[in-house]
């Protein structure tokens, strides 16, 4: 006997229900007011970030590029405003063993044109030695500017895995903003459109339908963290989410040559 969409016994656990176009249209415009509201509060918040007060820097700051030692008001080619990106580190790890999370941030940075069209440049920073950090540029295929901050005091050189905004008054220099954790998510587009799909990021923490696909059934096995693995940070070379020794941060396998890790190497020297 065929089985029909909404017959409970063949319907998939968890699906929602199956309707016409009218009554969908109906609770999309639900929906959507909630999502309208959602969209004027965070216009609200943005308005109240551009009020925060600002914080002045020594601009002379050196830290260490490409081509040596540069102030940090060079990291604003010119403009006004700078956004930077405080990438972790650790120290004698190879490529796979580096910050799985700040490998997916910056990976969704690669080209800040849209930014420098608006007069904002954008730098990426971080504490490792600067050969270590060329390499791993190099490796990744990276093409923003980064820079060595390793010795340098906070707040330019200190809270790792954060977004910070910047401003420049001729030679003088403002910390606006900074944020870190789930804050950090306006830079990663994937998110943003996953949020969108029936079935989500496929976290442990999101709020799904009785039934639905989890982290585990995604491939997001529970690791030494205590947690269901981020499908995002590291996967092996099938891209099945693993924090095993034969993993690394997702981005890294498009990268040519590309194979399975042999250990994560954190801290190796």
């Amino acid at each position: 006997m065929p089985s029909t969409p909404n017959d409970p016994a063949t319907a998939a656990p968890g699906r929602p229900p199956i309707v016409d176009l009218a009554t969908w249209q109906a609770a999309r415009d639900e929906l959507l007011v909630r999502e309208k509201a959602h969209t004027r509060e965070g216009d609200a918040i943005a308005a109240a970030r551009r009020r925060l007060p600002m914080v002045e820097l020594d601009g002379t700051v050196e830290l260490v590029g490409p081509d040596g030692p540069v102030p940090f008001l060079s990291l604003f080619e010119g403009r006004d405003e700078l956004v930077v990106y405080q990438h972790m580190w650790y120290d004698g790890a190879p490529h796979q063993g580096q910050c799985e999370g700040c490998t997916t941030t910056v990976w969704h940075l690669k080209d800040a044109v849209y930014l420098n069209a608006r007069g904002v440049s954008f730098a990426v920073l971080t504490t490792g030695r600067w050969d270590e950090v060329a390499a791993y540029v190099e490796f990744m295929g990276y093409t923003q500017p980064w820079y060595s901050v390793r010795d340098v005091a906070a707040p330019i050189g200190g809270g790792m895995g954060h977004l910070a905004c910047f401003l420049r008054d001729g030679d003088r220099v403002f910390l606006t903003y900074s944020t870190t954790g789930r804050g950090n998510e306006p830079a990663n587009g994937s998110l943003g459109l996953l949020d969108m799909t029936p079935y989500g990021r496929r976290e442990a923490w999101e709020d799904n339908p009785a039934g639905w696909p989890d982290a585990a059934e995604a491939g997001s096995p529970v690791g030494g963290h205590g947690a269901p693995i981020c499908w995002y940070w590291r996967t092996d070379a099938d891209g099945v989410a693993t924090w095993g020794p034969t993993s690394r941060p997702t981005p890294q396998w498009t990268r040519p040559g590309v194979t399975p890790a042999q250990t994560l190497g954190r801290g190796l020297v």
